[in-house]
Parts: C-alpha cells; sequence; structure tokens
C-alpha cells in the first residue's frame, strides 16, 4: 500500500534527498524538496514544502511555503508561511501571515507592510520580527487568559515569556457520593492535581493590589495559551483552590505524572487510583 508521502509526490514535483540542485528553479505545480539546493526557487501561484533534510540556500517565492528544513535566503508568499519544529529561516519573511510552532528559528526581519507580487523588498517595509498582541501568537481552539498568582506559587522572576510550564493545583475537598453530590459527613483533604500540562507563558503584564494570605501583598498575572476548556480549568482552579507552576526545560521535556498527590500517597504509598476513587472518582 503507498504511503502518504508517496501519494503526495505524485501529485507534486519532488526534489529527493540526496540530490543537489545548483540554479533557477521554477515550477508549475506544487514541489517538495528533500535535498539540497543552491540559486532560486520560483513556484508562482503553487506550493512549495522543504522537508526536514533540506537544506536551501535560496530565494523562496510561491503561494504557500512550509519550512521543515534549513533555509538561507528571502521568503516571499502570498498566502502563508509555515515554520515547523525543525525548521529555520536566515533571511527575511514576507507573508500575509506567518505561522511558527515552537522551536522554529527565523533570523531576519519580517515585512510590516503588504509586499505585491514583483514588487523589490526595500528596508522601509521590513523590520524585526515582534509580536504586539497576544491574539497574533495563538490559534484555533486556543485562548490568551491571565492566571493570577502569587510569587511563591508562581515562581515570578524565574518564570520569563516564551518559557514553557505546568500546572498543579490543590484543594481541599470532601467525598463526592454516588450521585455525584458532595457527601456533607465526609472528612476534608487536601489533595494536589496536575491540571493543565505544557503551558506557553505569554506575558506577564501586571502585579494587582489584592492582598492574598501568606503574607504577600499581591499576585502577578501569568497571560498562558491554552485551550479553552484548560483556561475554564485553570480559572476555576485560581479562584477556587491553589495554583502551583513548575518551570519546564527548554527541550526534550518528559511528560509530568498526571496523578493524584494527597497524605496517603505522599506518606503512606497508597496507590493514587485508590485515592481517587475513594473520593468518589470515576474510573
Amino acid at each position: 500500500m503507498a504511503s502518504a508521502e508517496t501519494d503526495e509526490r505524485r501529485v507534486t514535483a519532488w526534489i529527493g534527498q540526496g540530490v543537489v540542485v545548483d540554479g533557477r528553479i521554477t515550477s508549475a505545480q506544487d514541489l517538495r524538496i528533500d535535498g539540497k539546493v543552491d540559486g532560486t526557487i520560483e513556484v508562482g501561484n503553487h506550493g512549495l514544502i522543504l522537508g526536514a533534510g533540506a537544506a536551501v540556500k535560496a530565494n523562496l517565492t510561491a503561494r504557500t511555503i512550509l519550512i521543515s528544513g534549513a533555509v538561507i535566503g528571502n521568503v516571499t508568499a502570498t498566502e502563508r508561511v509555515d515554520l515547523q519544529a525543525t525548521g529555520s529561516v536566515e533571511g527575511d519573511i514576507s507573508a500575509p501571515r506567518l505561522v511558527m510552532v515552537d522551536g522554529a528559528v527565523v533570523k531576519g526581519r519580517v515585512a510590516t507592510a503588504d509586499i505585491f507580487p514583483g514588487e523589490q523588498l526595500t528596508a522601509a517595509k521590513l523590520a524585526v520580527s515582534t509580536v504586539t498582541s497576544f491574539s497574533d501568537r495563538i490559534t484555533g481552539d486556543e485562548r490568551a487568559v491571565n492566571l493570577p498568582v502569587d510569587a511563591a506559587h508562581g515562581m515570578i522572576q524565574q518564570v520569563q515569556p516564551g518559557d514553557y510550564i505546568d500546572l498543579y493545583a490543590g484543594f481541599n475537598v470532601q467525598a463526592v457520593g454516588k450521585n455525584g453530590v458532595v457527601d456533607p459527613s465526609s472528612p476534608t483533604k487536601p489533595v494536589l492535581k496536575l491540571i493543565v500540562p505544557d503551558v506557553q507563558v505569554l506575558g506577564i503584564p501586571s502585579t494587582g493590589s489584592s492582598g492574598i494570605s501568606g503574607g504577600a501583598t499581591g499576585k502577578t498575572m501569568l497571560t498562558l495559551a491554552m485551550t479553552d476548556k484548560e483556561a475554564a480549568d485553570s480559572a476555576f482552579a485560581a479562584e477556587n483552590g491553589v495554583v502551583w507552576v513548575t518551570l519546564r526545560p527548554r527541550a526534550n521535556a518528559d511528560a509530568p505524572s498526571p496523578d493524584m498527590v494527597s497524605i496517603e500517597t505522599l506518606l503512606f504509598g497508597v496507590p493514587a487510583v485508590r485515592v481517587y476513587k475513594s473520593l468518589g472518582g470515576r474510573p
């Protein structure tokens, strides 16, 4: 059975791995490059894909450009440029829309005004890339949400915009009966649990003035990127419990444990699932 990648190559022109091209490339159809190119690449009103193994020293012009490899040269798209995690561009980028996955690298400038087909790029229309609106940095079901945290729990002055964090929440809870209602006769038990892993910090815009327990003077608002469901969960946790922030490494971070932590799990080695079920948790 043919793979999806093979099917894709049947409908696009393809420069495979191990192929080296020195000169100008033009194409009247979509083009995928997995090899090395030194020159210029023009595909007009078509799509250009650079695979993870591509090494290109060329100016690129296309309708849409997806970059997973390395590019040294200017990139111009009439619709969109997508930079994948393994992609890098050392040059100027001009496109109505630029999408960058975490890990992608741009060493150059991004157009700040419309560039029309055939128009010469000038310094006046280019600037070092700076994103001033959080809405430009989220897509689809992502939301930017402000989460109030105090200095001790939120790692304030250690966490910076662009970092990735895991969010934990602590609550004092009572067991839930089979009817889904809290049993008021059950004892209150402190628990801690991971609520949202791998969250990008968009900004740290302000410090609030409201007092909090523990003697601190206020809470700092972390602006975070997460899904709408995660935003609702995090807002509820911040309003009704205590939120903890842990800083993730910049690369190769292991997945955090989703297990609940309680006195039983911490001191007596009781499996987290037993504590979960004792509080009325459903499988």
